[in-house]
């Protein structure tokens, strides 16, 4: 047994492990942004708590030991570390309200703070993009996410839907594992930069009509297309192939 992991049911290292790689990988995609944001994933199936990024790291930086467990308040329960409070407020209710939520993640990607500032939001044009064809979210800017009873107002925001647009301020997607969270982020940033690329032509798109855009999302249910069914083992070799220490 690792000698970081006899602390941990086996259920909880594997968590903290794959939530550890996702940081690794989001920062690998270009979705950090320094030492803020924050993806999370809840600890165990029998625990009512979360695991989150010690403030102050690096995605890079952050390992499947040095993860904060946090509960359903925001209180520390297991790190030695504090935690930057937004991540409980933009996280927090989310994890308690949708129980088919296990894995959030949120970032400030480029593109995605693009889109946030445009009022008719995300235009999902491509194949990629289908999946997010009316099941996206928007939840308007309230300032810095330093309010707690902000909390509650972004899970209602959310709804059913597993993908929302923080406007002014961001993309956060949703999953009930780890890899269909960070294939949702993957997909959606590049869906608003998709969205740019096209803008910055000022030629007319090609906008496909409503009937196949939901017929293709409607695809995305089928089990073969599962998200991070077989992209995670691929993405956690490419971490290995460079040497990650996330485990």
């Amino acid at each position: 047994m690792n000698e970081f992991n006899k602390n941990f049911s086996s259920e909880e290292w594997i968590n903290r492990v794959n939530l550890a790689a996702c940081y690794h990988l989001a920062d690998y995609f270009k979705f950090s942004d320094i030492i803020w944001n924050h993806i999370t994933m809840k600890t165990a199936e029998n625990k009512e708590t979360f695991l989150i990024n010690p403030f102050g790291l690096r995605y890079d930086e952050v390992t499947a030991s040095n993860l904060v467990e946090i509960n359903l308040k925001g209180e520390v329960v297991n790190g030695d570390s504090k935690i930057n409070d937004t991540g409980f407020i933009i996280h927090g209710a989310i994890h308690k309200n949708r129980k088919d939520i296990k894995c959030i993640m949120h970032t400030h990607s480029r593109a995605g703070l693009a889109i946030s500032c445009l009022k008719e939001g995300l235009i999902p044009m491509i194949q990629d993009a289908a999946i997010f064809y009316k099941r996206v979210s928007y939840h308007l800017w309230e300032g810095m996410s330093t309010d707690t009873d902000e909390c509650e107002r972004l899970s209602k925001s959310l709804g059913s839907n597993k993908v929302m647009i923080l406007q002014n301020h961001g993309l956060l997607t949703c999953g009930s594992t780890i890899p269909e969270a960070f294939m949702l982020m993957y997909y959606l940033d590049r869906a608003c930069k998709n969205q740019i690329d096209i803008l910055s032509t000022r030629k007319e798109a090609i906008i496909p009509t409503d009937n196949i855009m939901e017929y293709a999302a409607n695809q995305y249910e089928d089990p073969r297309f599962k998200l991070g069914l077989h992209e995670w083992p691929a993405l956690l070799r490419l971490l290995d192939k460079n040497g990650s220490r996330y485990k």
